[in-house]
């Protein structure tokens, strides 16, 4: 069967660190916070909340994105790595976090919460989360237990205060290995003198295709470049019953193993590029897209590819309205805790992802981390259609119990 391996996982470089790993050097406080189970089990996903999610995907890829190179981000990584953080945040910064992200974060935590609880998971897929807080062991920063309280009953987020020295660095980043199943390695090269505080969500995202590709299925062909570059390439040919269409695009929809997740693409019309297309986006339209594929017979191609994409968030984000938690002056991080050695901001908002398809399955992982610191300042059988990506194309991959897309990028060329 086909395999995808998706493994996405946010740090937030702060004052306080959250991560759970088992470790000699830091103290497990999740002694001292107990997580509430039932916090986040009664709130309905199927809401508005689901379309606020999807907005702030498109949203954030419109951002990320780099004409003509290929873009790949985890929109559910970064959403749940900074909603953690938000929960630091209070006034006109919590204000823009919020904005920026969609919703409330009393919402946020709950639609997170319940989401993370009901995510589903057998033996030939999952799609699983987790997180955790590394809080630096100085005296200098008190952490408020209300804060960590609420990321463990939402998040549920393992809790450690450690001295951020070269063993905190070497714990970290074998947290992430491990929670990431050995595909994101050393994601941190050093932990920086001001940092206080990481705050760390990791994904994994393991499936095999509902149907697989046989020998007979894996064809040599070509894919063409917006600028006429030809690329050899080897093309998986499938038929599939999903059809996407919208006035600038026809796609499709892949299923895995019992149709919970699946793999999405949409390729722009001739004479539309990428980049246009991504523009036309937006996230209700997405939503809505996905949700009202076109039950229909259509013949697929999709080529095998591998690529990685490294981003600074920071400006990204701050294009979407969060520049207070940027400004070591305005920002207020009083919920979080306090410093005496000046106020808590975010520094970088890091994002790394790695991806790669094949006739076997796909591996993807990502990262992402927030570094803050603290210092001064089926029907009636139609013709079949055909969507052959052999050309640049946007992909996804899918819950299909919510159509929202928790991996999403441009292939814009296959090396």
């Amino acid at each position: 069967m086909k395999r995808i391996i998706s493994l996405m996982l946010t740090l937030v470089l702060a004052m306080a660190a959250f991560a759970a790993c088992n470790t000699p050097q830091s103290d497990d406080l999740m002694q001292d916070v107990k997580a509430n189970p039932d916090t986040a089990q009664n709130v309905e996903l199927f809401d508005v909340s689901d379309a606020a999610v999807a907005d702030f995907a498109v949203r954030l890829f419109k951002e990320s994105m780099v004409d003509g190179e290929n873009t790949l981000i985890s929109p559910l990584s970064v959403l749940v790595a900074l909603a953690m953080t938000a929960n630091g945040a209070d006034h006109q910064t919590l204000s823009q976090m919020e904005a920026a992200l969609g919703m409330p974060i009393e919402q946020l935590n709950s639609w997170i919460g319940t989401y993370m609880k009901n995510l589903p998971r057998e033996e030939k897929y999952k799609l699983s989360l987790a997180n955790s807080i590394w809080i630096k062991n100085t005296d200098s920063f008190t952490v408020n237990e209300d804060f960590l309280q609420i990321n463990a009953d939402y998040y549920s987020a393992g809790i450690y205060k450690a001295p951020f020295d070269d063993s905190t660095l070497k714990e970290i980043n074998q947290w992430v290995e491990d929670n990431t199943d050995g595909m994101i390695k050393d994601i941190l090269d050093d932990i920086p003198g001001a940092a206080i505080m990481y705050l760390i969500n990791a994904l994994a995202f393991d499936a095999e295709w509902q149907e697989i590709y046989h020998e007979n299925q894996i064809r040599d062909g070509q894919f063409s470049t917006e600028d006429g570059t030809k690329r050899e390439v080897e093309l998986m040919y499938s038929s599939e019953n999903k059809y996407l269409e919208d006035d600038k695009a026809i796609g499709f929809i892949k299923y895995y193993k019992d149709c919970k997740y699946a793999f999405a693409a949409l390729l722009p019309n001739e004479g539309v590029t990428v980049s246009e297309y991504i523009a036309s986006l937006n996230g209700e339209h997405l939503h809505e897209m996905l949700a009202n594929a076109e039950q229909s017979v259509v013949s697929v191609a999709i080529p095998k590819f591998e690529t990685e994409y490294k981003v600074e968030m920071k400006n990204i984000l701050i294009n979407m309205g969060m520049s207070d938690a940027f400004d070591d002056t305005r920002a207020d991080f009083s919920k979080m805790g306090g410093s005496a050695e000046g106020n808590i901001c975010i520094s970088r908002v890091i994002h790394q992802t790695y991806i790669n398809v094949d006739g076997k399955g796909t591996k993807a992982g990502a990262a992402t981390v927030v570094e803050m610191k603290a210092e001064s300042a089926m029907v009636e059988m139609e013709p079949p259609k055909e969507v052959f990506l052999d050309r640049p194309f946007v992909y996804m991959l899918i819950d299909c119990e919510t159509n929202l897309p928790f991996f999403i990028g441009t292939m814009m060329d296959v090396k």
